[in-house]
């Protein structure tokens, strides 16, 4: 009897493991190109993802390896961008040499990369992720609250469109940004487009090959949500390069400052007290 009672618990806690593991690690990692990784060759990654029937589910995550000094993943929005191999307005930008991508969203999902040679060698997949009610998805990262600041024009009245070399840098000077502080960004020939870039070689090469985001609208509010540089340029590298380009130092927020040792007000009541002991006080002596 006690022999049965112990296969029975260990068959039910056998069960309990698998139910756990199903829930817990239902979402899969895939390495793109698996040992070949994320390079350039003709039409490797579409055999790759029908390899074994793959089926990417919401949750799911890619790994891309690769050398960093000649390619990066550029995540584009549309099969159009994906069969041209156009970086110009990606959804995001990695270029760490191995990236880990999870899968958000059910739908197509493009990626190729920013080295168009490559791209055009090959070297860029396409994923349709699906969306399994049976496994969790997983929670969209928390938003910033932030305060709402100033919003600045840049240029002011002339807008997003001078071409000289100290323009806007000189329309920078003296204004202090702050986290939740908004840039303006206004004009109308479509080829001004506003590309944020990361970094301050970048910056000074008008290099537009990594952009941390593109803006394209004509009247572009852009809300400065981290302290640091930021530095933005025209998707024209001639206008850039004339001085179409800007850089602003952002300042963390404001805190609230207290003197904690700031006299609090004395109510009357208190006060009529303390003289009718000083006229006690005094009449004594």
């Amino acid at each position: 009897m006690a022999t049965r009672t112990r296969i029975f618990s260990f068959v039910f806690m056998m069960m309990s493991f698998t139910v756990l593991l199903g829930c817990c690690c239902s979402a899969r990692i895939y390495k793109v190109g698996d040992s070949e990784g994320w390079t350039a060759k003709d039409d490797v990654y579409y055999a790759w993802a029908e390899t074994d029937h793959k089926e990417f589910h919401v949750g799911d995550s890619l790994i891309f390896e690769y050398d960093p000094i000649i390619n990066d993943v550029t995540q584009v929005s549309g099969s159009l961008e994906y069969e041209l191999c156009d970086y110009s307005s990606p959804q995001a930008v990695y270029n760490t040499g191995h990236d880990i991508v999870t899968l958000t969203e059910p739908g197509f999902h493009y990626f190729i990369t920013s080295n168009q040679t490559q791209c055009v060698l090959g070297q860029k997949l396409d994923v349709l992720v699906i969306h399994d009610p049976s496994r969790p998805v997983p929670p969209p990262p928390p938003s910033k609250i932030l305060p709402v600041g100033k919003t600045y024009k840049v240029g002011d009245s002339e807008g997003w469109k001078v071409y000289d070399s100290d323009f806007y840098n000189k329309w920078s000077e003296g204004k202090q940004y702050q986290v939740g502080d908004t840039l303006l960004f206004e004009y109308a020939n479509e080829v001004n487009y506003v590309y944020e870039i990361i970094g301050d070689l970048e910056f000074i090469t008008c290099d537009p090959t990594s952009p941390v985001a593109v803006h394209k609208t004509g009247h572009d509010l852009v809300r400065l949500t981290e302290p640091g540089v930021h530095y933005f340029i025209t998707s024209q590298s001639g206008y850039c390069e004339a001085g179409l380009k800007l850089r602003v130092v952002v300042g963390p927020l404001a805190k609230a400052v207290s003197n904690p040792n700031f006299p609090k007000k004395m109510d009357l009541s208190a006060m009529e007290r303390l003289n009718n002991w000083l006229q006690t006080f005094k009449s004594h002596h």
